[in-house]
C-alpha cells in the first residue's frame, strides 16, 4: 500500500498544481490535495475514519451532481456520443470539461475507498487490548 500511496500522493498534488488555470481552481485544488493528505496519512500508517466518511460522501455526492448536470456526463453520453475527452487539453465544450472532472471525482473516490477498505482489513488483524480506542 505504500507504492499505491506514494504514486497517488504525487498524482493528486501535480492534478491540484494544474487547476491553476481552471475556472474554478477555489474548488479542485482542496479536492485534490485533500485526496493527497489522506494517502500521505495513510502512506504513514495513521487513518481517521472521519476523513474517509467525508472525503467519501462529498467525492460521491459531487459526482453524482456531475452526472445529472445540464452538461454533465448524461448530456455526454446522449448528446455528445462519449466524444473524446483528450483531444485537447483546453476543453471548449462544456460536457468534456463536466465529464472529465466526473472522472477526477471518481478517482479520488476510488482511492479513498481502497485505503479506507484497507485500514478496515488490517485493524481487524491487529491485537486488541484495553486502552484501544
Amino acid at each position: 500500500m505504500k507504492i499505491f500511496n506514494s504514486i497517488f500522493i504525487v498524482l493528486f498534488i501535480v492534478s491540484a498544481a494544474l487547476q491553476y488555470n481552471d475556472p474554478d481552481p477555489y474548488l479542485w485544488v482542496p479536492l485534490y490535495l485533500y485526496a493527497a493528505l489522506v494517502c500521505l496519512l495513510a502512506f504513514r500508517g495513521k487513518y481517521y475514519p472521519v476523513m474517509y466518511y467525508i472525503g467519501l460522501a462529498g467525492y460521491l455526492a459531487y459526482a453524482i451532481y456531475k452526472v445529472f448536470d445540464s452538461n454533465g456526463v448524461i448530456d455526454w453520453v446522449t448528446q455528445h456520443d462519449e466524444e473524446s475527452l483528450v483531444q485537447t487539453m483546453k476543453a471548449a465544450k462544456p460536457w468534456i470539461e463536466e465529464a472529465r472532472e466526473f472522472f477526477g471525482l471518481l478517482i479520488c473516490w476510488a482511492v479513498l475507498l481502497i485505503n479506507f477498505i484497507h485500514y478496515k482489513i488490517t485493524s481487524r488483524r491487529l491485537p486488541k487490548n484495553k486502552y484501544s480506542f
